[in-house]
């Protein structure tokens, strides 16, 4: 039987003295699956504190612990190790991985005593203000920082400080970058020596049909914040905690937003928006013959929460609303149910896009259809709340949008909200890149991002369902 091992394009990485390593790259590169088994390595023959933090991480599974577990099992070492619901310790060593969110923790970390390795994965969104309270928290001689990440902007702060800020040299005849106490190694797919077969397949198909996206997921180049996309990933960012950040305490009505799961492997999603902020984010499976069980969970948590419910009406989701009125009658209660209808017209046509410029095109004129309408309007809240939060410029509270730092699947709904891009229709009018296009490109349907429009979106008293309101 052959014994496991790890890269070897990346044992020179590892072994080369630095403060930071710095690994970058694109999917299926082995980055932490290296870093996992590197690790297990460590705190196998020494006593080493690994904190290991990404930006979000509100449950266990979002952290590298499964990684790791699958590493400890692959080397044959479950009986060296107690591994235990939230914590993995080495029983001879000591050797123990703490596991932390960033966004939430920041402060807490600050606090932490006797770190030797902290690994930062999904390292892409790593902040300046971050960076600057991590880097003093580790103060071991031989503490180090593993910074592991596929870019995703050339505008975000680990790329320019690590990648761009760090020159390149030859190591062994490997290209690196070493300045000071940081060491970068970019790697790809083409120097996994895992990837099976059917990876390398889908590799190769994404590089046909979609070069620019390949260049960016599997070459690990970074883009630009892209101005084809509706929503930019950097307002979205500035909006997650925007209400702490802004001194605003969320008022007004709680709304669900529905989206509901066609066929195949498309899943529902529910987004819970209390005024301007999103507090929850659910995703779950349940084909169309499930719509009734779909639509009892959304009931049940719109009256846990006394919301209302924005549903998707197109599709399997026009009967949701005989559900929803079922429930009501069955349950003795009044929740108010909508239905977003995304091909539907265009609410209050004769304004302006832009209430403050008069020579602003009128909505019928400008969109194509209630769903660009909505996305459109979402992404001017957005980039209100970057310039509130980046450049404090202020605006009325209806105009911002925030977003939970405490909600599940949060890269997942960052990455969904920036990824459609701007279209038009025959007539020239404004429209979002539509699920066939986004196919083209290889990208699933955005569930959650569709979910949290319609709980965040305009809306019109003619789109109440009558038996809402009998």
């Amino acid at each position: 039987m052959t014994q496991p091992t790890l890269n070897p394009a990346l044992r020179e990485f590892w072994t080369t003295p630095a403060r930071n390593r710095v690994l970058y790259g694109g999917r299926s590169s082995s980055k932490s699956w290296d870093a996992a088994g590197f690790a297990v390595f460590l705190a196998s023959n020494f006593k080493v504190r690994f904190l290991c933090a990404r930006q979000f991480q509100n449950k266990i599974a979002e952290s590298v612990y499964t990684l790791l577990k699958i590493q400890i099992a692959r080397f044959g070492l479950d009986d060296d190790f107690e591994i235990t619901r939230d914590s993995i310790r080495h029983k001879r060593t000591g050797s123990e991985f703490l596991f932390y969110g960033l966004w939430r923790h920041i402060d807490e970390i600050k606090s932490l005593e006797g770190i030797d390795v902290c690994w930062i994965e999904e390292a892409h969104g790593l902040t300046k203000e971050q960076w600057e309270i991590l880097e003093p928290t580790l103060r071991g001689e031989a503490s180090q920082f593993w910074i592991i990440f596929n870019p995703k902007l050339v505008t975000d702060f680990v790329y320019r400080t690590f990648v761009t800020g760090t020159p390149s040299t030859r190591i062994k005849g490997e290209i690196y970058g070493v300045v000071g106490d940081t060491i970068k190694r970019r790697i790809n797919y083409d120097e996994n020596p895992f990837l099976t077969k059917t990876m390398l397949r889908v590799i190769a198909k994404k590089k046909q049909t979609d070069p620019e996206g390949f260049v960016n997921i599997y070459g690990g180049e970074p883009i630009e914040d892209d101005d084809q996309v509706i929503i930019k990933r950097s307002w979205i960012r500035a909006a997650i905690d925007a209400h702490k950040k802004l001194g605003i305490k969320p008022t007004g009505r709680r709304r669900i937003g529905f989206d509901v799961a066609d066929s195949g492997e498309d899943k529902n999603a529910l987004v819970e928006a209390y005024g301007i902020l999103t507090v929850d984010v659910e995703e779950w499976a349940g084909g169309e013959d499930e719509l009734l069980k779909s639509a009892t969970r959304v009931h049940a948590r719109a009256r846990q929460v006394s919301a209302e419910i924005d549903y998707d009406s197109i599709g399997v989701g026009a009967f949701a609303g005989g559900h929803f009125q079922a429930l009501n009658q069955s349950e003795g209660t009044s929740i108010e149910y909508r239905k977003f209808n995304a091909s539907g017209e265009v609410l209050n046509k004769g304004q302006r896009i832009d209430a403050n410029d008069d020579n602003s095109p009128l909505n019928e004129d400008f969109y194509c259809n209630l769903k660009a309408q909505a996305w459109w309007e979402a992404a001017t809240r957005f980039r209100n709340t970057f310039n509130a939060v980046e450049r404090q410029m202020s605006f009325p509270e209806e105009e911002l949008i925030a977003i939970s730092s405490d909600c599940d699947h949060l890269e997942d709904l960052i990455d969904e909200l920036s990824t459609p891009r701007k279209d038009v229709d025959t007539r020239g009018k404004s429209k979002v890149e539509s699920k066939k296009d986004l196919a083209k490109r290889e990208i699933a349907s955005p569930n959650k991002a569709d979910a949290f429009i319609m709980a965040n979106g305009p809306r019109d008293a003619s789109t109440y369902d009558l038996g809402s309101l009998l």
